[in-house]
């Protein structure tokens, strides 16, 4: 997505330092002396990030980081201090300020916490892809594609866990939407009403996260005037979503491992136990198991986060799915950017579904908010599109691709798919690709719905509804043999209980 970063700070050494950590695709960086200038020449009103030094805020400095965040687009802020202080630091952060750093920490620490802030944001906005008219709705389960076979398999999974209360451990490449998952599954939990609580391990130095998670006494160091809540006793009965898990230092994994076996936190400096009742959701898009091989995470805190784990597919395994999220990002940027675009033409989308999305869903995101902006006319053509992803070459497209065949046959389609809406011809096309695709399964297994579910990676319930919506019968596959020669009964297809494991 186009995000708009507004830099304000007091020297311009920083200012270059930002702007150079801020260059990355798909951001705009806008620089300022002061909030006066920024507010006098418009640019404070469609920003997503404001970065700017503390002494650049008005007196007092939370009620200007409450003025900023009461903007219509509600920026995120991040506050650069020369020196540490903890007590202005709580008080900029419960003003609304997403981060509060020192302008002196090392550029990959500096750039890592923006980067997760600008993803953050970018979550925001694909969040509101589930708004309804008249406000934004928490994301829920039923927003996620699911018409590929993989994503509707692992969706079938995550419905099993979503009320269990268990920890969970969320693995992924970047960008398939592990914190998106997250929020769905809170919103569904019976902690819904709590907090939804969002923290990247890997985006803050280790003493301030240390600080961010459990809190910390008055005088635990320099600084600490006063004693502060960590992320733990704020998201109390709610939900904590520990991003990228694999990124925290061994001696915080011991403390986690706590908070998992006694539902118990110590601030930092502190000698009480408090006692917290959080549900822990987990991600990563590292191999824990390597990490643990090399001695950077803990197997025991990996037993526990991981009674279940959710490998979200990324988006070149299920692109079948590509058609759809194109029609919702292209719904979405068209009313939020008041483009006059009509649609997208079937060249356009068979380039899409043919490339390898190394990205995943973020880029698709980012490419369809880039179609949308410079299309040349009411239709996104390929023209569109960048160049690197017209000229790609296919990579394994699934033969269930859009239309049951693959991306080049489109213009053979059946004329009467051709005559349809890109929904309902889309719908025919999976009916037919499905009825096959069963067919096939079906037959190899002489009608065995147990062992037809599990190698299609659906539950045996899933495909009794499946078979009757096609209109199909285990029994017309069982005419060629009998109990006695080895075909299917009914013994071989039990209901697959289902069962979650204890966290």
């Amino acid at each position: 997505m186009l995000l708009h970063t507004l830099v304000a700070v007091d020297n311009k050494v920083l200012e270059r330092r930002m702007s150079r950590l801020l260059r990355k695709p798909g951001v705009w960086v806008t620089t300022v002396p002061s909030l006066d200038d920024a507010k006098s020449s418009g640019v404070l009103e469609d920003c997503d990030l404001v970065v700017i030094s503390h002494s650049l805020l008005k007196e007092p400095p939370a009620a200007t980081i409450t003025e900023l965040r009461k903007l219509p687009d509600r920026p995120e802020v991040l506050v650069l201090r020369d020196v540490e202080n903890g007590y202005e630091r709580a008080r900029l952060l419960a003003a609304g300020a997403c981060a509060v750093a020192l302008s002196e920490v090392p550029d990959e620490t500096l750039g890592a916490l923006i980067e997760h802030i600008l993803e953050r944001r970018e979550e925001d906005m694909v969040t509101r892809l589930g708004a309804e008219r008249g406000g934004i709705r928490p994301i829920r389960l039923s927003d996620f594609v699911s018409q590929s076979p993989a994503m509707h398999a692992f969706m079938e999974t995550v419905h099993r866990v979503v009320s269990a209360d268990n920890s969970l451990l969320i693995l992924g490449e970047t960008g398939v939407g592990k914190e998106h998952l997250a929020r769905a599954i809170h919103s569904e939990s019976p902690r819904a009403n709590g907090s939804f609580i969002a923290v990247n391990c890997g985006a803050l130095p280790e003493a301030l996260l240390e600080s961010e998670l459990f809190g910390h006494e008055k005088g635990a160091f320099t600084g600490a005037d006063r004693a502060v809540r960590g992320q733990f006793e704020l998201a109390h009965r709610g939900t904590i979503f520990l991003d990228e898990i694999g990124e925290m230092p061994v001696h915080l994994q011991v403390k986690l491992l706590q908070v998992l076996e006694r539902r118990q936190i110590r601030r930092v400096g502190g000698e009480q136990l408090i006692a917290v009742d959080v549900r822990i959701i987990a991600a990563t898009n590292r191999n824990l198991t390597a990490e643990i091989e090399a001695g950077r995470f803990r197997k025991d805190l990996f037993y526990r986060l991981g009674a279940v784990v959710l490998t979200i597919p990324p988006l070149r395994d299920r692109r079948e799915d590509i058609p759809e999220l194109v029609e919702n990002y292209l719904q979405y940027f068209r009313v939020n950017t008041g483009q006059p675009i009509k649609g997208i033409d079937s060249g356009a989308i068979a380039a899409l579904v043919k490339h390898s999305w190394p990205g995943n869903v973020r880029e698709l995101i980012n490419i369809m908010e880039r179609a949308v902006l410079l299309c040349r006319g009411d239709t996104i053509r390929p023209v569109d599109l960048p160049t690197a992803i017209v000229e790609e070459t296919p990579a394994n497209v699934p033969v269930a691709a859009a239309a049951g065949g693959s991306v080049a046959s489109a213009p053979e389609l059946p004329a009467e798919w051709l005559g349809k809406p890109l929904r309902e011809a889309r719908r025919m096309a999976m009916d037919r690709f499905e009825r096959v695709y069963l067919t096939q399964l079906l037959t190899e297994t002489r009608g065995r719905v147990g062992e037809t579910a599990r190698r299609a990676g659906m539950t045996t319930r899933s495909l009794y509804d499946r078979m009757r919506r096609l209109g199909l019968s285990k029994e017309s596959f069982r005419r060629n043999g009998s109990p006695a020669n080895g075909a299917a009964t009914d013994e071989d297809d039990p209901e697959d209980p289902v069962q979650v494991p204890a966290a």
